[in-house]
């Protein structure tokens, strides 16, 4: 089952979030040392907030994905949102969850007024999500070299855009 998260998932999303934090460190602005103490308040709020919307994947009730979409706030750019915080516990992925989220994304980006394009950033060594994300429409229109360095590695992402 996928659905938008609210106030009361907030707990069971922080647990996931560190989780994914701690599983794929390289794919996360955020490490799981900033994110550990965060207050379960800060995901309530944020849930309730137009200004972004993040998805769960449950199964028996139990958070196993997520994915948010951001809305631009600035006027030049509200034409656009982005994808951040995309993850599928490691046991639960080759299930097509990953496609779910995405197209729940895309179609609540979608019913944005005036939203044309969906953004997102993926390290260039994600084959799997590039695959994804590729077979969705999204296209690669930039590299930010060593966008990410986490100790004493860098890594690259691909800019991706899907235009609506």
């Amino acid at each position: 089952m996928i659905r938008r998260l609210v106030a009361t998932d907030a707990e069971n999303y922080l647990a996931l979030r560190l989780e994914a934090l701690q599983n794929s460190p390289e794919s996360f602005s955020s490490t799981y040392e900033e994110e550990k103490d965060q207050p379960v308040d800060k995901y309530r709020k944020r849930f309730e907030s137009q200004e972004s919307f993040t998805f769960g994947a449950f199964e028996n009730r139990k958070l196993i994905g997520m994915i948010t979409l951001v809305k631009e706030q600035r006027v030049k750019l509200r034409h656009r949102t982005s994808i951040v915080a995309m993850y599928v516990s490691p046991t639960r992925r080759g299930l097509g969850l990953g496609m779910s989220l995405m197209k729940e994304a895309i179609m609540m980006a979608k019913e944005l007024e005036g939203v044309e394009q969906v953004h997102l950033a993926v390290v260039t060594t994600n084959k799997s999500a590039k695959k994804l994300y590729n077979s969705l429409g999204f296209e690669i229109f930039g590299t930010e070299k060593r966008a990410l360095k986490l100790n004493d590695s860098y890594f690259d992402e691909d800019l991706m855009v899907l235009f609506l």
